[in-house]
């Protein structure tokens, strides 16, 4: 008989590291998406802060505080990363556990920008996209939800299915752009 055994979704394909961009995996936690009730954001909101001490992320918002954040994944939509959700939120939301459905990255380092500029059709750079903004876009063919977790550092959510897809398009660019920043 088989015997399996739980792994993450990037197990044996990062961390990678090429010119000083690093890409590994992220241990998320628990994945919660939320939706509000129909004119439920505010009373979900208040909430969440009293819970976290961070509200509901407005359009193209990521929240964090500590070890967890809420970050907007589409009209009256967000993912509450981090914690189990309290269960006050229910009365508020519906609430869907998707902590098996993602493959959740993070790329740092000084030209984690350029490598992103390869894949994203979004304009990252520091002045239009800042820490505490997040966006759902396409990385190459593939849905992600991504954010600026910090100043030269992006978290990066795909399906669990495309982790490999994830690993590989995201360390191809940071090839590419290590061997275009030592040509140079």
């Amino acid at each position: 008989m088989a015997e399996l055994r739980a792994s993450s979704p990037c197990a044996g394909l990062l961390p990678l590291v090429r010119g000083g961009v690093t890409l590994d995996e992220v241990s998320p936690g628990v994945i919660t998406a939320l939706a509000p009730f129909r004119g439920g954001e505010a009373a979900l909101s208040s909430a969440l802060q009293a819970a976290y001490g961070l509200g509901f992320p407005a359009a193209g918002q990521a929240l964090e505080a500590g070890e967890t954040a809420c970050i907007w994944s589409g009209r009256a939509q967000a993912f509450l990363i981090g914690p189990a959700p309290d269960a006050g939120l229910a009365a508020r939301a519906v609430l869907t556990d998707q902590s098996d459905a993602w493959a959740v990255v993070e790329l740092s380092g000084p030209g984690a920008e350029d490598v992103l500029a390869r894949l994203v059709p979004l304009d990252l750079r520091p002045a239009a996209f800042p820490p505490g903004w997040a966006a759902r876009s396409l990385l190459q063919h593939m849905t992600v939800t991504l954010w600026r977790s910090g100043s030269g550092a992006f978290r990066i959510m795909a399906f669990r299915s495309m982790a490999r897809t994830l690993a590989h398009e995201i360390g191809t660019a940071m090839a590419l752009v290590a061997a275009r920043r030592d040509a140079g």
